[in-house]
């Protein structure tokens, strides 16, 4: 069993779920709610980037910019036009939670009329090496450093910037950070601008990596919702943490199935057990572990 692959496997799937966490559990921490459009968002990245890249011929870093920016323009917009009326209504959790299910309809059919719903295929071709025991691609390499960035950066800006010290007074008790002169509907509208152009790259790296369809983003959205149960939900140094955990776990548990003689397919349901054990056992997650960031 070459372990120095399955770890290295891990990391690029758990630097995918990192980008998807992180960019889901921010606006949690500050909305208060789950939002499920972000599945959809995640595929209006990924289609944006082929858009960029296959129909207009630009370079794939120019795509991940576009990408980023139009996913956190919708994601800006949505704030806007729904949540926060919605919010200044008294809406509850439920109101915002099916609000969120509407707006992600209505995004994945929009993508599916523009793009339709039939698969489509980046036409990039990757260069493979081999490094000792490890099989890695570019797009691999990529990933894990993107990962890596987004969470150093996001760590900077939560602890070293007025912006990042907004966010987390924000999310910690709003009515005081609103008192104390924080411009609460500005840091709100940087963090789902933020979080929607995550969900944007994290979406295009998942279509790079196999194909594009309306529902790309829900390939991934309930191992994210795991990440985010497991890390914690709203505690962005949690969702670090577990979207590590939950990629080893994915990967040994591929390498538990092909031994056992089922299925790798049924590697999807390894999130679902974490995430049910951590809602019978741990409904806290990893946060206490990281309380006071």
């Amino acid at each position: 069993m070459n372990w120095a692959q399955i770890l290295f496997n891990s990391a690029v799937t758990g630097s995918l779920y990192l980008i998807s966490a992180v960019a889901l559990t921010l606006v949690y921490g500050l909305a208060k709610f789950p939002n499920f459009a972000h599945a959809e968002i995640m595929s209006l990245g990924g289609f944006i980037g082929f858009w960029v890249t296959e129909q207009l011929g630009a370079p794939l870093p120019v795509a991940f910019a576009v990408a980023f920016a139009v996913a956190g323009i919708v994601g800006y917009l949505s704030y806007r036009g729904i949540f926060k009326p919605l919010t200044d209504r008294g809406a509850s959790l439920i109101h915002l939670m099916v609000a969120s299910m509407a707006l992600g309809f209505i995004l994945r059919h929009t993508i599916g009329e523009i793009w339709g719903f039939s698969p489509l295929t980046l036409s990039i071709v990757w260069p493979a090496y081999d490094i000792g025991p490890l099989r890695v691609t570019l797009n691999w390499i990529i990933l894990i450093i993107t990962a890596v960035a987004v969470g150093v950066g996001l760590h900077f800006m939560l602890t070293r910037t007025r912006i990042g010290k907004a966010i987390r007074a924000t999310a910690s008790n709003p009515r005081l950070a609103l008192s104390s002169g924080i411009n609460t509907t500005r840091v709100l509208i940087i963090t789902w601008f933020v979080s929607a152009g995550l969900a944007g790259v994290a979406g295009l790296f998942r279509g790079v990596e196999t194909r594009l369809s309306p529902y790309l983003g829900w390939d991934i959205l309930l191992p994210t919702f795991a990440v985010a149960m497991l890390g914690g939900i709203g505690s962005f140094y949690g969702a670090m943490a577990a979207a590590l955990i939950i990629g080893l776990a994915e990967n040994v548990g591929v390498v538990l199935l092909a031994e056992a003689g089922l299925s790798t397919e049924y590697r999807m349901a390894i999130p679902f057990v974490i995430l049910i054990a951590v809602l019978i056992f741990r409904p806290q997650g990893l946060a206490k572990a990281f309380k006071g960031n």
